[in-house]
């Protein structure tokens, strides 16, 4: 069984999903490949792990860094599973490039070469969205390309985490995490 409840953050309503034991979803409204909680079997239940992810989520969009994290758990592909690995790991306030990660994804694999855009695929399909920072991956040039729910909540979530950018989108001086 699945549970559910509803967050009204400063962007949106968002959307926590969880087996009761960990937070398997967390999506803006209306958010590309999003679960749908009325096409599966989803109940709205008051857990103390969405009091959790509340708490969290309270934080963040008051523009500190959470010190901790709800327990998560992510269900999809090994290479999905890899990519979001990678991103729980991107600091608060700090940017990768997808081609970074695909690079990181290939060396791992200990293959020649990794495709940026199927590391995008995989970011885009992160099911826990802002605990998994999807939102800190940038291009290779600095834009803010690709976000399931939207460039302009993408820019927003950034500045809440004094990320600056540009008006045509591109970021100024990032704070550029190598990954480990």
């Amino acid at each position: 069984m699945q549970y559910t409840c509803h967050y009204p953050s400063p962007l949106g309503g968002i959307i926590v999903s969880s087996d009761g034991e960990a937070i398997t979803g967390l999506w803006f409204d209306g958010r590309k490949y999003s679960t749908d909680p009325a096409a599966a079997a989803y109940e709205e239940k008051p857990l103390p792990l969405f009091e959790q992810a509340k708490r969290w989520l309270d934080l963040y969009f008051s523009g500190e860094e959470p010190p901790f994290v709800p327990a998560i758990r992510l269900h999809g592909s090994s290479f999905q599973l890899a990519v979001w690995e990678i991103l729980r790991q991107i600091p608060y306030g700090q940017l990768v490039t997808y081609h970074d990660i695909a690079k990181e994804i290939a060396r791992r694999r200990d293959i020649d070469r990794m495709a940026a855009q199927a590391v995008g695929g995989a970011v885009g399909r992160n099911p826990v969205s802002i605990m998994v920072p999807c939102h800190r991956v940038i291009g290779s040039d600095g834009s803010l390309t690709g976000y399931a729910s939207g460039i302009e909540k993408k820019k927003r979530l950034l500045a809440m985490e004094k990320v600056e950018f540009d008006a045509d989108d591109y970021v100024l001086q990032p704070k550029r995490w190598r990954i480990p």
